[in-house]
């Protein structure tokens, strides 16, 4: 009589009993309150990403911990020229008028009154102030010692002779020059337009006087 086979799987077995019951299936009404319970993350969510989220240029990052003064801009008076030269485009828009404060809702006036006149043509933007300063408010007749109030909008401070706004693209002359024009005339104060030309010669004799007072000192 032959000996039994002895098999490394003899031993196993396969079973078949069921560890789990089948699920039944859920009607539409509660497939529906699964959803509302579990939504899609929204467009404005951000998911796994390196890149810095996109921050707004008329409202600061950081928060409102205490109030800011009303301030006044710094005005240079040692011969800089900076801020008051076009450096990204081909031609600006600068505030000619006494040190100013422009509200958020003026820069963004002035921003989609360059867009919307320039639509469909080959340019880009450049803005060069941030509205970052906090504004507050009180109600007339107040008495003093009462506070600055509550907070109303947020504004830039620009002082003299600065750019706001900056153009540059495949367009013609007169175009540009009338967007910014449009512009200027949402801009509290007198700001005139000014091509590259005329920033690189102002910024010459910006440089060429201050060369003259480092020597005769």
């Amino acid at each position: 009589m032959q000996a039994p086979r002895l098999s490394l799987f003899s031993s196993m077995r396969l079973s078949f009993r069921p560890s789990l019951t089948a699920r039944p299936l859920l009607p539409t009404s509660a497939l529906l309150r699964a959803a509302q319970s579990h939504p899609a993350p929204t467009p404005s969510s951000r998911t796994f990403t390196i890149s810095a989220p996109r921050t707004s240029w008329l409202q600061p990052k950081r928060r409102l911990v205490f109030k800011d003064p009303k301030g006044r801009p710094r005005v240079a008076t040692g011969g800089s020229v900076r801020g008051t030269t076009v450096i990204w485009g081909d031609y600006g828009l600068r505030l000619r008028d006494h040190d100013r404060r422009i509200s958020a809702a003026q820069l963004k006036n002035g921003e989609d009154v360059i867009r919307r006149r320039l639509r469909g043509l080959n340019y880009r933007f450049f803005n060069r102030f941030g509205a970052n300063v906090a504004v507050y408010t009180k109600g007339n007749e107040s008495r003093m010692g009462t506070g600055k109030g509550a907070f109303d909008y947020w504004a830039a401070r620009v002082s003299v002779s600065r750019i706001i706004f900056e153009v540059k693209g495949d367009v013609h002359e007169q175009i540009i020059r009338d967007a910014l024009r449009l512009a200027a005339a949402k801009m509290p104060g007198k700001s005139p337009l000014v091509d590259l030309r005329y920033a690189f010669l102002t910024a010459f004799k910006g440089y060429m006087s201050s060369l003259r007072r480092a020597i005769l000192q």
